[in-house]
Parts: structure tokens; sequence; C-alpha cells
């Protein structure tokens, strides 16, 4: 069977884990590494380390930074920021990251894609896709999101479900899609959004920005039909914990690997509880037209 995934995003801005409300008024919430190893002693699957200045600044991620963390960690760990070409891939694989994430520079040259998965392969590169609805009369049929770069300060002309197509077809394996709108107001995750996206690709799409409380995460699975589901803020606050996520997750029957405190206290997937096929993935997720 395939898990659904949590992960915790750290987003980081001269070293220091930062978070703020619609990729604004950042603040100060702690150490990367001393931030990630906890959160997988709470049960994450996997940890999202962002650089959100680099494309900004036009520079390179901090590698010191990602190699202390990479060390410290059992668990996968994407790396996005100052990514412009191939090589810049290279270089953060080289300093532990397992993928990739790329934002600013795909849009810029979509190339890069494939350039990227056919060096390191499609599971090494990750499409993160900043999004804004720009067009609300439209909303539930998808083509209402408009595409922003450079950490969510300039808009493009490009649709943020079309953009996804083309970025899985291009060799993306998969796609980081963070709703502008949601990030940091912990209104819940734009299901919306992620539905149009996860209808019409075949490969994971990880739903980022909005969540409040552990019940968001049930609707991104079950509605919008996620792969993975993204916070940050509700764990750096304490709002929640990944094993709070996780138990409430078990107890609506969506898949994912129980945490040690709980599986110690005798939670388990219950067989047949996830109306997806007999290897975990439903058909319903993908629209191959």
């Amino acid at each position: 069977m395939l898990l659904d995934r949590v992960i915790v995003c750290l987003d980081v801005d001269a070293g220091r884990v930062v978070k703020g409300v619609r990729f604004r008024e950042l603040r100060d919430v702690g150490d990367p590494v001393e931030l990630a190893v906890r959160y997988e002693a709470e049960g994450a699957d996997e940890i999202v380390f962002l650089d959100v200045s680099a494309s900004v600044e036009g520079r390179k991620a901090m590698l010191k930074a990602i190699t202390r963390t990479a060390e410290r960690l059992f668990i996968p760990l994407t790396v996005g920021g100052g990514v412009s070409e191939a090589e810049d891939v290279a270089r953060l694989l080289r300093s532990g990251a397992d993928k990739v994430a790329v934002n600013t520079a795909a849009v810029l040259r979509p190339a890069l894609l494939g350039e990227a998965a056919e060096r390191f392969g499609s599971q090494c590169v990750v499409a993160s896709i900043d999004a804004r609805l720009s067009r609300p009369d439209v909303r539930e049929e998808g083509g209402a999101y408009r595409v922003f770069t450079h950490g969510g300060r300039t808009p493009t002309d490009r649709e943020a479900v079309a953009w996804s197509v083309e970025c899985a077809r291009r060799g993306a394996g998969e796609i980081l899609l963070t709703s502008i709108d949601r990030d940091g107001t912990r209104d819940g995750f734009d299901l919306a959004l992620t539905g149009a996206v996860a209808r019409r690709v075949s490969v994971p799409v990880i739903a980022s920005g909005g969540a409040g409380r552990a019940e968001h995460f049930v609707g991104a699975f079950r509605e919008a039909r996620a792969s993975a589901a993204l916070a940050a803020g509700i764990f750096h606050d304490g709002v929640t914990t990944v094993a709070e996520v996780k138990r409430t997750l078990l107890e609506a029957g969506v898949p994912v690997r129980a945490p040690a405190a709980l599986a110690r206290a005798g939670a388990a997937l219950e067989p047949g509880a996830y109306d997806a096929g007999a290897d975990g993935y439903d058909p319903d997720r993908t629209d191959p037209s």
C-alpha cells in the first residue's frame, strides 16, 4: 500500500527558519537543524527546506545549512531555492538533498525540468508552484489560479493547473503546490486548487498553504486527493504536532505511517479503511487526458 505523507516545511532565511503570512511579515522561529530533528522524531515523513530569499537575491542556496540538516536526518530531505541550472541540482544533491525543488527557474526556462530529470531521474525533481486565485468566478473548474515566482512576489502569465501538467510532462516527479492566498492563514488548504491539479497529473501532488488544525489534513487527502500535505507554522507554534495530525488521519482511515509513539500505543492502519485500489493508488486521482 502506498502511504500518504505528512511533510514539514522549513522556510529558511539567513540560516534561520522563518514563517509569515502570504509570504510576508516573516518572523524567526528557530534553527533548521534542531527543528528538522525534532519533526523527524515526531513522525514527519519528509522535510522540505526552502531558502526563501535565494531567488529574490539572485544567489545560490546555503549549502552549509543544507548539509548540516541532511547529516542529522534519516527521512527524505527536499531542498529548494536559488536553482537556475542542472548543475545547481547536482550541487544540492551532493550536499545531502534527496530531491530538489525548482520554482522560478523552471518558469523562466521550462527545459530545466527535463534536463534535471534526464540527468538525475524524475524522482529527484520537484516542481514547486506558488499560485494565487485570480478568477473567483471559475474557481471550482480550475483555470482560476495565476502562478507567481521569486518567492511569491512576481506574477506570471501562466495558469497553475496548466503549468502543473506541463511540469509533469517535462519530467517533474512531484508537484509542490502552494496556495499564496492560504499561506499562514490557518484557514485550511485550498482544496479546489489542489484537487484541480491532482485530477490532471499522474505524479504526486503535495498540498501546501493554509493548514490550521489536524482535521485540515484529512480534507487534503480525502477531498483534494493529494498524495502529501505540508505545513509549517502550526508545528512551529505548537498548535498541533505531527503525531496528532497522524492520529487524526489514522482515525479517518487515511493510510499514513504511524509515528513510533502511536505505534507503541497500538495505533495501526485498518485494512480496507481507505477506499483505494489494492496497491493504495486511487485511479480517480488522475486524468490521463
